[in-house]
């Protein structure tokens, strides 16, 4: 690592951006070895990172009204537990997470997205700190377009966040936005390290994530997932769709073991099932493919077709839902296509958007579906990974945030 002073490390203020995620094909397939596609959604977590001179670090979570400040001096005994040669490829061990529960003050059982929240910020923070071999006085705010807890990677957006600002401001890799840039990106082998230390970040959050989340906020595009691999798809389009969430709580593990039930009692009609999905997943795959190399129109309708029948798959493998079910009519009404995406069970929807959809169309569906008293959001998927920004390019909401207004 280049020898630079304290100062030259910290002596500008960083503006991140990272993506949500939805899985776009392959919901529950994926448990049982078929391919699943994950794609960024361009509802973005945003991290401004500004020096302080005051030996002090300070993390402001507005979306879940965690407001946090330490001395220097009171975590540099933490640091102990995290040695200067840990890669990004070493998982948080017990020891370290005890430690930062401890000092945090928080129970075993303490899991709340607050807590979990500080937890991955100190590991990341101490685990960085220890190789650049001083701790950063800093202010770091981060807000988010993305709702909590609803299975749109809201906690690996914030992880690759907070990684790709920490590494940057200690310049153990660089920051890639030049002077008069709006957008820098990273190149190739340093988005790998900032999607390596996330993961860890990931890790804190979730225990044994599958690093599905943290890649494509890190990477953004698509991505096959299989079998335990992650293959990023060279090139995709951008597509618009309507995120809707409908406020329904579900729990992933019972959807997952209820499938798995399914599968064992009837095994010759779940596994075709299963494996029909597995076929969309690819068949989606190569027309996306398509798409990126000859952009038309005639694309559409084979999307369409693949969402209505994906979603009477999922519906018949027992993850479906009354709430789901009012979003595909609702939308259905309009001429529109839909299915769950995710664990299912209520949760998350998505639509898709022709180019050419009148903006009457969008808006009367998204007034359908606000009447049925879910949330929706018009985005599109397909979205860059972590960004660095300039001041000027960020939006007027998170600017206004920014600036505590």
């Amino acid at each position: 690592m280049p020898a630079f002073s304290k100062e030259e490390m910290l002596a500008q203020t960083l503006f991140v951006s990272a993506p949500g995620k939805v899985i776009l094909h392959g919901e529950h397939a994926v448990v049982h070895g078929k391919a699943a596609l994950a794609v960024a959604v361009n509802l973005r977590t945003f991290l401004k990172m500004a020096p302080r001179n005051d030996g002090k670090v300070s993390v402001e979570l507005p979306n879940v009204g965690a407001r946090l400040c330490w001395e220097t001096s009171e975590l540099q005994p933490l640091v102990v537990a995290f040695s200067a040669d840990q890669t990004e490829s070493q998982p948080p061990s017990p020891e370290q997470i005890e430690k930062l529960k401890e000092f945090a003050g928080f129970t075993n059982r303490a899991a709340a997205t607050q807590s979990l929240a500080t937890l991955a910020f100190l590991y990341l923070y101490l685990s960085i700190a220890s190789k650049c071999g001083f701790m950063p006085s800093v202010d770091i705010l981060v807000w988010s377009e993305l709702p909590t807890g609803a299975g749109l990677g809201s906690s690996a957006a914030y992880s690759v966040c907070l990684a790709g600002a920490l590494l940057s401001g200690c310049r153990v890799i660089s920051y890639p936005l030049e002077e008069g840039q709006s957008v820098g990106r990273w190149p190739e082998e340093e988005l790998a390290v900032i999607n390596s230390w996330a993961f860890r970040g990931e890790q804190v959050i979730h225990g044994n994530p599958s690093g599905v989340d943290n890649a494509v906020g890190t990477r953004g595009g698509a991505l096959r997932y299989q079998a335990g691999k992650i293959c990023s798809l060279k090139s995709v389009p951008t597509l618009r769709i309507l995120l809707t969430n409908t406020l329904v709580p579900r729990s992933t593990k019972v959807l997952v073991a209820g499938v798995k039930d399914k599968l064992m009692k009837f095994p010759a009609i779940m596994e075709p099932v299963l494996t029909s999905i597995d076929a969309i997943s690819q068949e989606c795959e190569r027309v996306l493919e398509a798409m990126a190399a000859r952009p038309s129109l005639e694309h559409y309708p084979v999307l369409e077709e693949l969402i209505d029948v994906n979603q009477h798959l999922l519906s018949v493998v027992g993850v479906g839902h009354s709430s789901l079910d009012q979003v595909c009519q609702a939308t259905a009404s309009h001429g529109l296509h839909s299915k769950l995406t995710g664990a299912g069970g209520g949760g998350c929807a998505i639509t898709l958007l022709r180019p050419d959809t009148a903006p009457s169309v969008v808006e009367a569906a998204i007034r359908d579906l606000s009447d049925c008293g879910f949330e929706c959001w018009e985005t599109d998927i397909g979205a860059l990974g972590i960004c660095a920004h300039s001041p000027q390019s960020l939006k007027a909401e998170v600017l206004k945030v920014f600036n505590g207004k």
